[in-house]
């Protein structure tokens, strides 16, 4: 992981709010799953929702990396990050036609989760390959927002419609290639892993399906937020994963490809948010720091009431108090950390939220217009990639050219 002084350094010549990412973190997390999960045809797919950082992007294309995408840009993203279509795989929901048109024409494999959509496509590119998304009925996640399965889920369709979408499959002239579920983010039972996974297997018959070249199993591992927080036994569960599957395979009588799809445990753990205390007040017995960041770039903590560790880069040998660590955007609820146990803060320390890798960037905005942080890759202890950030007159500018008046 990044030393504390050379985070401090890159502030100096970047300046904050800064995201950095250990790019050797990730490519690292990224080969650790072949390792617990030996099936001789696992294919990872990178889940760039995540983060689409560029430079993480090119890191994971050369280490061998396919990618789970949910936009045309991410689809268009990722081509030019260098990424052949054939290691693409497109998930979205409640899909336009017109983007299914487009990705289609870019030759990246559908997966469709809906019995409309698989109308529609079925009508409009009778005799194409397909994969199908299913609901695993196992409702998993690490915040009710992120929980993907069960009955609530807007995603996937139902186990019991199976006969339904063969009618649809035989009356186009489909070849569905594999089956997907993704039961949810940050899954806190390895069991809700091996329970999606029967679910699925249990309709992948090949009288049902006769054409599978794979099964999907999504992502969601978890990785710890809190210091206290233990670690997944992902060998353990890899070896439970690779045995199940090799028993389907068995009755399915082929040994088909298994993928998953993580985001968060790639590139979670690899990022960092730095900002600079500008402010500190007393609040009738409430230590305020007041930081140049805000929830717009780092929205986790408060749309999912999320943990993120943070650390005092400049003084963490200081005596110990306790703070609400809030952003500078003009809402209450702007706080990344509330009566959270620090080293002494003073005005113009650099903190560090750390885990800021998966889900932060990615969802980030300009709230307030203030423009997004900088990030930087790193790699082997040097600077592999840089991207800036806007200026506040350039970020303006942008939004004005888009703009067109009659």
């Amino acid at each position: 992981m990044l030393d504390q002084n050379y985070l401090l350094k890159l502030t100096e010549e970047y300046g904050t709010p800064l995201y950095v990412y250990d790019g050797d973190e990730v490519v690292r997390r990224y080969q650790d799953l072949y390792r617990f999960i030996t099936w001789p045809k696992l294919r990872i797919h990178y889940a760039m929702k995540a983060n689409y950082n560029p430079g993480i992007l090119r890191l994971l294309e050369q280490a061998g990396a396919g990618i789970d995408a949910v936009s045309p840009g991410d689809v268009i993203m990722a081509l030019q990050a260098g990424f052949d279509k054939e290691r693409i795989i497109y998930t979205a929901n409640n899909m336009t036609d017109a983007e299914v048109a487009q990705v289609r024409d870019l030759g990246v494999l559908m997966n469709i989760d809906s019995i409309s959509r698989l109308s529609k496509f079925g009508r409009a590119y009778p005799g194409s390959k397909v994969c199908l998304r299913f609901n695993p009925d196992v409702c998993d996640g690490d915040n009710v927002h992120t929980m993907t399965g069960g009955d609530l889920t807007k995603f996937g369709l139902l186990m019991e419609s199976v006969e339904e979408v063969k009618v649809i499959v035989d009356k186009y002239n489909l070849s569905v290639v594999g089956l997907h579920e993704h039961t949810g983010s940050g899954l806190q039972r390895t069991e809700s892993v091996y329970q999606s996974m029967k679910n699925l297997m249990a309709i992948a018959s090949r009288d049902n399906f006769p054409d599978l070249c794979f099964l999907d199993f999504g992502g969601g591992f978890k990785v710890p937020y809190c210091a206290n927080e233990n670690r997944v036994d992902y060998a353990a569960m890899g070896a439970e994963i690779t045995r199940l599957f090799e028993a389907y395979c068995h009755d399915y009588g082929s040994e088909l490809e298994m993928y998953f799809e993580p985001g968060k445990y790639i590139v979670a753990e690899a990022g960092h948010l730095l900002t600079t205390v500008n402010t500190l007040k007393e609040n009738r017995g409430r230590r305020i720091a007041g930081c140049d960041s805000g929830f717009p770039q780092l929205i986790r903590p408060v749309l999912y009431d999320a943990y993120h560790q943070i650390v005092n880069l400049s003084n963490p040998n200081g005596n110990p108090a306790a703070y609400d660590v809030c952003g500078n955007i003009c809402e209450t609820g702007d706080r990344f950390a509330e009566q959270r146990e620090l080293p002494e803060i003073r005005e113009g320390d650099v903190l560090s939220i750390e885990n800021a890798g998966a889900y932060c960037y990615s969802m980030g905005g300009v709230y307030n217009l203030r423009p997004m942080p900088a990030e930087v890759v790193i790699c082997q202890g040097r600077v592999n990639s840089a991207r800036r950030r806007l200026s506040t007159e350039e970020l303006i500018n942008m939004i004005i050219g888009e703009t067109t008046c009659e």
